[in-house]
């Protein structure tokens, strides 16, 4: 099962369970209704927090990545351009032995 499923799977449960404890306790309907209102008020200034906690994760981890692969790309086109070039002073130096002096 995916982590971010069970993730939420928890956090439902966890207000669904805050919510049917507010409901059935013996309390007045106004102090009732106050009391799911904080309670709400509180499980999403929680979610938020871990929305935002993993999401400043998942982007310093694409961060890390798109630097490592743009390293990797600039190290390949170093290479590459030495093979380049390697290959074309092969290649003027054969064909420069390969002509008849004039």
């Amino acid at each position: 099962m995916n982590s971010g499923k069970v993730f939420l799977s928890i956090l439902a449960g966890a207000a669904a369970g805050a919510l049917a404890g507010v409901l059935f306790a013996p309390a007045e309907g106004k102090k009732t209704r106050k009391n799911i209102a904080k309670k709400s008020e509180d499980q999403y200034d929680s979610l938020k927090k871990k929305y935002d906690d993993l999401y400043d994760s998942v982007a310093g981890k694409f961060q890390k990545v798109k630097e490592e692969a743009t390293d990797y790309a600039g190290k390949v086109k170093d290479e590459a351009s030495y093979y380049a070039d390697k290959v074309k002073d092969t290649a003027a130096g054969y064909a420069e032995k390969k002509m008849p002096n004039k």
